[in-house]
């Protein structure tokens, strides 16, 4: 068994994935750097994340059978329910299986949406800053 030493950059926790997922992987992280350009990658959690004008925007992590992307905040979810029927969702994250390709156009969206929720004009767009 090796020790669990958690990765300290997204690379290392790629390379430390199986062979299996690890092209998937590769393909979340693909889809949410060419949707969201300006976000930061980090580790967090012991995950791979971004974040987005300083704070944290989106989060994955493979698992036995599935991989699954975490938002840091599940509320734009909602708005997305068409296109999660026949994902496992929970409240801030959902859940893609091994055995399926990746839903990159989801996954870009679901980036979008996220990013959007945290850049500065969309607090201007609030309703107590509303003249």
């Amino acid at each position: 068994m090796k020790p669990s030493i958690p990765a300290a950059t997204v690379d290392e926790y790629l390379a430390g994935q199986p062979e299996a997922v690890r092209p998937k992987l590769e393909q979340v992280r693909a889809a949410i750097r060419k949707a969201v350009p300006d976000a930061v990658e980090i580790i967090g959690y012991g995950m791979p994340g971004y974040k987005l004008n300083g704070k944290a925007m989106l989060y994955f992590a493979a698992f036995r059978n599935h991989y699954s992307l975490f938002a840091a905040s599940g509320t734009f979810l909602s708005q997305l329910k068409d296109e999660l029927a026949g994902y496992k969702v929970s409240k801030g994250g959902v859940q893609f299986p091994l055995d399926k390709p990746v839903p990159v156009k989801l996954i870009t969206r679901i980036a979008k949406l996220r990013a959007a929720g945290l850049s500065p004009e969309s607090k201007s767009a609030s309703p107590r800053n509303r003249g």
